[in-house]
């Protein structure tokens, strides 16, 4: 699996950015973020159970993400096809502010090592990348379990710091100064 200080694997994937089937669809690649932070969480299938909890609260702290100059992009094994008939039919996802990508060749998930390979999906995987392209915190969980989009947000802040943050450290808080 990709870790802490390498580079983020190239890739170029169309994403869903609305409900509209004329306007739903653009391309994404490592440039479109535009050396911002980059926020590239996966999760196994659409039109699952614990998925559209983790999209969807993505998604409400996605002015959080974007106030720190980070874009958010949320990536699946389904087709952008599968990705518009499931944002156009689950109320939670209708207004999404961000893109659905779609890494229907799995050549992403490979690269970044975190494609299932029993299941045949992505694992509920969550990668912070910087403007440099460098991947800086990795955060998997098991197919089962949703993840803390709070807890991405906090590891961002303290990332940004550039600084020692300690355990449960959130922004405004004091950071470490080294002796």
């Amino acid at each position: 699996m990709i870790s802490i200080g390498q580079k983020f694997p190239q890739f170029a994937l169309t994403g869903v950015v609305s409900n509209d089937i004329a306007t739903a669809f653009k391309p994404f690649d490592n440039a479109s973020a535009g050396g911002k932070w980059q926020v590239v969480f996966f999760w196994p299938k659409d039109f699952t159970f614990v998925c559209p909890t983790e999209i969807a609260a993505f998604g409400k702290l996605n002015k959080e993400f974007s106030a720190r100059d980070a874009q958010v992009y949320g990536v699946s094994t389904d087709s952008e096809f599968v990705h518009l008939a499931w944002r156009s039919s689950k109320s939670e996802l209708k207004d999404l502010p961000f893109p659905m990508l779609s890494d229907i060749k799995r050549d992403l998930s490979q690269a970044l090592g975190i494609l299932d390979v029993d299941a045949g999906v992505a694992q509920r995987a969550t990668f912070i990348v910087d403007p440099q392209g460098v991947v800086r915190f990795v955060y998997v969980t098991d197919l089962n379990v949703g993840r803390s989009p709070e807890e991405v947000l906090r590891v961002l802040d303290a990332l940004q710091t550039d600084e020692l943050c300690p355990c449960n450290w959130k922004q405004g808080d004091d950071t470490l100064k080294a002796a």
